[in-house]
Formats: C-alpha cells, sequence, structure tokens
C-alpha cells in the first residue's frame, strides 16, 4: 500500500514560499511537485524551502525533481534549501553527493531563521 502524496505552500512570504511534501515522492508524484515549484518561481517565490519532514519514501525521480527545482529557482535569482529530512533520505542525498549542491537544515524553522540571518549581514 502507498501513502498518498500531496503537497501544501503553508507559507509565503516576499519571494519566499515553503513547499511541505508528505507521502511517497516517486515518479507519479515529481511532475506534480516540479510543476507546484514552477508555478510559485512564477508568481514571484524563487527562493524556495522544501520541507521534507513527511516524505515517506524518494526514488530517482523525486530526486531528479528537486535537481529541476534547484536549476529553475537558481535561474529566477533564488535557491532551494531542504528542511526536515528524514534519515532514510538524508542517506540517499549523501550517497548520490546531492548533499553537496543543496543545502539543508533540521526544520523549516531553521531554514528560514538561516534565510533572514542571511539577509541581515549583507
Amino acid at each position: 500500500m502507498t501513502d498518498t502524496f500531496h503537497i501544501d505552500v503553508p507559507h509565503t512570504d516576499g519571494d519566499l514560499a515553503v513547499i511541505a511534501l508528505f507521502g511517497e515522492f516517486d515518479i507519479t508524484a515529481a511532475p506534480a511537485v516540479r510543476a507546484r515549484a514552477l508555478e510559485l518561481i512564477a508568481d514571484g517565490h524563487p527562493t524556495l524551502v522544501a520541507d521534507l519532514a513527511g516524505v515517506t519514501f524518494c526514488d530517482s525521480s523525486g530526486l531528479g525533481a528537486l535537481i529541476g527545482i534547484w536549476r529553475c529557482a537558481k535561474e529566477a535569482d533564488g535557491s532551494l534549501t531542504l528542511a526536515a529530512i528524514p534519515d532514510r533520505l538524508r542517506r540517499l542525498l549523501n550517497v548520490t553527493g546531492m548533499d553537496t549542491i543543496l543545502p539543508a537544515h533540521a526544520s523549516v524553522e531553521a531554514a528560514l531563521s538561516a534565510r533572514q540571518d542571511n539577509r541581515t549581514s549583507a
């Protein structure tokens, strides 16, 4: 039995949006995540925080979607930060080397705080 996948956008503020993912981030869910992230970027939110706390599974399609979102955000002068990464997904990011290009924080709050700290020190 698979987890029903869904996407929430619990927070937007200026150029920032938090996108929360729940369930199995696989080949069937990846296109929807990418499309929603691209909508947010097009709507003026190129700085994204992906809350992954609710992800129960991630395959290569999910990883590919994250890289695609990261690239599109960068092209729009934004960024993609990962937050609340489950242990099994963290291991996958480490093995694939994605942890070296995608910043990550323990929680959404920590990611937002780091962003605020970066803005005040710039």
